[in-house]
């Protein structure tokens, strides 16, 4: 096993190619670390994080929890000596039965339910991923999104293959200047240092896959992610043999160029499935997330055409057996090219189609004023049969967005419908929660956790001993924040303003509020900050006081949402506000368990309409942090009234200025009447029963609902098996 991982690990920078380096070898007995650090399952499991953290804490640490990292890093003498230590080998041999026995595809839900069902895997393309920082290629929701689903189809033991992008920048990194501005800094991936393979050609070269456009031909590399029984597959373009023009395509996530842009889809898209081809991989289901990923659609109709089909029966055939999932509410977000663009880059590839140019067009046509205009989501929305919105009422305002395409159908028989989104649980609970769960709920709680009955049993949980891990994880939390500040502070020095700014005098004994998300002027960050004066009266009250921790990225190019973070930046550095605002700054996962643990309330104030779903307060509820939300999303599904508080009406008044007074009114008035007292409510041992009462209604009817196993189990039931039996009778 040691020699298997003894691999070689070429990679690209700019246009300097890096020599390999051999991975270290390990001891026979514990060689299987090395296939346990490059398997992610490790991640969302528990035991296997302390047999990490026992190999060398202060390499774990420094690491990032990268224990491919840590593994390259860490002293032979450290090594030899762990392999002969009794309680280490103990906590291994367990660890590695337990991932043996999960990697297993016999006792699964997908098994024991389905066993014959996909004649091939399930393909599933998305632009980004996030399932842990020691891989940083994702931006925000959408990817922590689809890397809940890899993990989950894991759990499950649905076989999927899923397809992105291996970008070497990420997204990027976050810094704030003294004067409240974000910075970005990129840095680049090491690749030997990550967890992920190279999956070399038949000829021992990179490239698996081409496209062409444009005059180009372009070779794909590919990158394997190990996640559970799922492999991600993630596209490289950053080749040797590649144009120098197109090297760096694949260097970062969401790009502003437009051109760049479509090029990146074009990969995905069409050298996705090319890519999957070329591996021997034939999906009998394919799963779009999101219309940057249509191109996907669009190949598997040429290839159909290329054995005799026609155009439209390729299509049909196409259609049933093709999922997308839609997760903008506004028709801004959605990616269009212009016909320039779209000529430029594809009247090479209309041919194989069979079609003309004007046909082509139709197929992501909608803007009546631009009629040639090419939307991506348009084209998936034509090509997939199964379309899903991800809550309930975003699939009222997706059909009412797209009721042109079906100008014939009233708008409740508009073919859209929706499965909500949902949480990997063993990613986003805390590790003090899950013992507590299995204490009260049962060893096997996790097995089942979307089972409603299942959290009934959380009335035999004592308060206080609910109460006592909430304290710790504030404390936690707090120590993490401020560690960051510190590293920060060693790295450029900072300011006493800077410092308080970002979290120094934060407290963790005190009512702790949260917003913390992707900075944009429709998510309202600054609502708060409405009425200053009453706001200073609300956190710095000298016996029940408030913090508010703030954290979030601005697009690079979206100017209005980063005057935004300029704007809450600057109120955590004013004084007067006593160190009980913070902005944390370079928001990521590892910030984010933090505060979906550690935090009290949930601050999420979108302008009503346009949160499709949202997921961050789903992690937080599966803590015991309670939300205090517009009912917008997943919101306006899970409030019954008794496990959070709603900001404002249902109901959006009129103008935007009237909304903004209503809903920062009804912020404050339920912080200064209902939450700051129930939370100081404390019985004579200090615990606030009447909040974690509370905190039990929220878990109990939030966390099975809002779960990516209910999740994952209704795409397969409603979508994925229709999808598999229309394979059956083509």
């Amino acid at each position: 096993m040691a020699e298997r991982w003894g691999i070689i690990c070429p990679y690209m920078e700019g246009e300097r190619k890096h020599e390999s380096v051999i991975v270290p070898e390990l001891p026979e007995r514990i060689a299987r670390l090395q296939e346990l650090a490059h398997n992610l399952w490790w991640s969302w499991h528990d035991e296997a994080r302390k047999l990490f953290r026992a190999l060398d804490y202060p390499l774990w640490r420094m690491s990032g929890h990268n224990p491919v990292m840590q593994l390259r890093h860490i002293s032979p003498e450290k090594l030899n000596e762990l392999a002969s230590n009794p309680s280490f080998l103990e906590l291994y041999d367990s660890v590695m039965a337990a991932f043996d026995a999960e990697i297993a595809v016999d006792h699964t839900w997908f098994m024991q339910n389905y066993p014959s069902l996909l004649s091939g895997p399930l393909a599933y393309f998305s632009m980004e991923y996030a399932i842990h920082n020691s891989l940083p290629i994702y931006a925000g929701g959408l990817g922590a999104l689809a890397g809940d689903i890899c993990k989950e189809a894991s759990d499950l033991g649905l076989p999927m293959v899923a397809v992105g992008f291996m970008y070497p920048q990420g997204y990027f990194h976050q810094h704030i200047t003294a004067e409240g501005w974000q910075e970005e800094m990129y840095q680049q991936l090491n690749f030997e240092e990550a967890p992920i393979n190279p999956v070399f050609a038949p000829d021992g070269g990179r490239a698996i896959a081409r496209v062409q456009f444009n005059g180009l031909d372009l070779g794909i590399g590919v990158w394997q992610v190990k996640a559970g029984r799922t492999n991600i597959y993630l596209l490289d373009t950053n080749l040797e043999e590649n144009p120098a023009q197109c090297r760096q395509l694949s260097a970062r996530l969401y790009i502003a160029d437009r051109e760049q842009r479509l090029q990146q889809e074009i990969v995905l898209g069409i050298g996705g499935v090319r890519v999957l081809r070329a591996l021997g991989i034939n999906p009998s289901v394919w799963h779009a997330n999101e219309g940057h990923t249509a191109f996907m659609m669009l190949e598997r109709v040429r290839e159909l055409v290329a054995t005799g089909a026609g155009f439209s029966e390729a299509v049909q055939k196409i259609q049933k057996t093709t999922t997308f999932t839609t997760h903008t509410p506004v028709m801004a977000g959605h990616d269009v090219f212009s016909p320039e663009l779209i000529e430029k880059y594809f009247s090479n590839y209309l041919p194989s189609l069979g079609i003309g140019r004007e046909r082509f067009f139709q197929l992501g046509h909608y803007d009546s004023a631009a009629p040639l205009n090419f939307n991506m989501t348009v084209l998936a929305l034509n090509i997939a049969e199964h379309r899903s919105a991800v809550s309930r009422l975003h699939e009222g305002v997706t059909r009412a967005m797209w009721q042109g395409l079906w100008p014939d159908a009233s708008e409740d028989q508009i073919p859209i419908s929706y499965v909500t989104n949902g949480i990997h649980v063993p990613s986003w609970v805390a590790p003090e929660i899950h013992y507590l769960l299995s204490k009260y709920l049962g060893k096997d709680w996790m097995r089942e956790h979307d089972n409603p009955q299942l959290w009934d049993k959380l009335r035999d949980i004592p308060n206080h001993e609910l109460w006592t891990v909430c304290q710790r994880l504030r404390r936690k939390l707090v120590g993490a924040i401020r560690e960051r500040m510190r590293s920060r502070w060693m790295e450029d020095g900072l300011s006493w303003p800077q410092m308080m700014a970002m979290g120094s005098l934060l407290d963790p004994e005190v009512l702790t509020i949260a917003y913390a998300r992707r900075f944009a002027e429709y998510k309202r960050p600054a609502l708060v900050f409405r009425d200053i004066e009453r706001l200073k009266r609300i956190v710095t009250n000298p016996w029940h006081p408030v913090q508010i921790i703030f954290a979030g990225k601005s697009h690079p190019a979206d100017l209005p949402s980063k005057a935004l973070l300029k704007q809450v930046y600057s109120q955590a550095a004013a004084p007067q506000f006593q160190g009980r605002i913070a902005f944390v700054e370079d928001y990521d996962i590892h910030m984010a368990r933090y505060l979906v643990q550690g935090v009290d309330v949930w601050l999420n104030v979108p302008r009503r309409l346009q949160e499709a779903c949202g997921t961050s307060g789903m992690k937080a509820s599966l803590n015991g942090v309670l939300q205090l939300s517009v009912l917008d999303g997943w919101w306006h599904e899970g409030y019954n009234g008794q496990n959070g508080w709603a900001v404002g009406s249902e109901l959006a008044t009129d103008g935007r200025e009237e909304e903004d007074a209503a809903d920062a009114e009804s912020i404050y008035q339920q912080l200064e009447e209902k939450i700051i007292p129930l939370y100081y409510q404390r019985d004579v041992n200090g615990i606030p029963q009447a909040w974690v009462n509370m905190m039990k209604e929220a878990m109990r009817t939030l966390v099975p609902a809002f779960s990516a196993r209910r999740m994952l189990k209704e795409y397969t039931e409603r979508m994925y098996l229709q999808a598999a039996r229309a394979l059956e009778g083509v």
